[in-house]
């Protein structure tokens, strides 16, 4: 039987495609740098591991001085919190009884969860779940500029805050947001302006949680953010070399693909389709850029093609049976098409880890 999977020692070239393949070294550094940044500037760092969804690579973070891990779901959690992570942030609105239930027997079995809510309806069914013997940590969640989730002043989150102060099975921490890129200064105001209608209310509020990779290196000009969460400097992506985030050099994942076709001159097709690649666009007009042929334009995606555009190529583009590295527009969407990413290290791989929490998007 065929098996796509490689083993450590074998050559990257012979790696079956298509397929995601990490490098370590640059992994590493990614992780030790933004690391280094955040406690520089007295904040701790709280990774997002939607990114990923590796155990490993978050054991890396955690080991890299990280507090704890953001999760996104319930289910992720869970599978994080059955591989020993014991500090756990699921930053989404959490409803319905059935997530309710799983979230109280996750609460029960982790040393630390925390949760937020930025509706009155999100902290009723939270405080009918829990009680003061076990309560739940709960952040309220602040649009700041993004335009998701989050309440809408600072008049706002504290008249949540002190919903959940009231509550006898919650406990209120603090307040956190991911604002737009560049919106620092927004950020500082309202965290503040927040924290002096709690302070009027007595409501102590020791967590004030900012987010975003763009944003990653800028999280110094919000003074008042005690903690910074990003995911995809991780890996990095094309995204981020746009926003001047990182370098080329930066870039820790590639999508390993073989040219299938050369169909007619100035056309051809990669084996890296949809099932492969990432259909968000995030501003961009294609779906990823070809290493080394940055004329190359992927202009659309089916299932199992990726029909690329060669008339601004210069040079010679490779011919059927000839492999590409392509770098993804979105690194964290890539994570969840594939059962396992492959680690390398001077053209040679080093490991081959499952992502333990693909699929877990409830």
């Amino acid at each position: 039987m065929f098996n796509p999977w490689p083993e450590a020692g074998m050559p990257l070239d012979q790696v079956a495609t298509p397929m995601p393949v990490i490098d370590e070294d640059r992994l590493a550094a990614n992780i030790a740098r933004a690391q280094r940044y955040v406690e520089a500037h007295g904040k701790v760092f709280r990774p997002h591991i939607k990114t990923h969804k590796i155990a490993a690579i978050a054991r890396q973070q955690l080991q890299a001085g990280a507090v704890g891990i953001n999760c996104q779901k319930i289910s992720e959690a869970e599978v994080f919190a059955d591989a020993g992570f014991d500090d756990i942030l699921i930053t989404y609105n959490i409803l319905g009884a059935a997530k309710l239930a799983r979230l109280r027997a996750l609460n029960e079995r982790i040393g630390r969860l925390a949760v937020v809510a930025d509706s009155a309806t999100v902290v009723e069914g939270l405080a009918g779940t829990f009680e003061a013997g076990r309560p739940l940590t709960v952040l309220v969640e602040c649009d700041t500029g993004g335009r998701r989730c989050g309440v809408q002043t600072p008049e706002d989150a504290a008249a949540l805050a002190e919903k959940i102060a009231a509550a006898p099975g919650l406990r209120f921490a603090g307040i956190l947001t991911y604002p737009a890129t560049g919106g620092a200064e927004r950020v500082e105001a309202f965290i503040v302006r927040t924290m002096d209608l709690l302070a009027e209310k007595d409501i102590a509020c020791p967590v004030r949680s900012n987010g975003g990779s763009p944003d990653l290196f800028s999280a110094h000009l919000v003074p008042s953010a005690t903690e910074h969460r990003a995911g995809t400097y991780v890996y990095n992506d094309r995204s981020m070399v746009r926003a001047g985030h990182c370098t080329a050099g930066d870039l820790a994942m590639h999508i390993l693909a073989t040219v299938v076709s050369r169909p007619a001159p100035g056309r051809a097709v990669l084996d890296c389709g949809s099932k492969a690649l990432t259909s968000d666009l995030l501003g961009f007009s294609d779906y990823g850029m070809i290493e080394g042929f940055e004329g190359a334009r992927i202009v659309s995606l089916s299932e199992e093609h990726a029909v690329v555009d060669l008339k601004d190529v210069t040079g010679v583009f490779p011919g059927v049976g000839e492999r590409v590295r392509v770098v993804p527009n979105h690194t964290c969407v890539v994570s969840n098409l594939f059962d396992r990413m492959v680690f390398h290290r001077g053209g040679v791989v080093t490991r081959v880890e499952a992502v333990d929490a693909r699929g877990t998007v409830w």
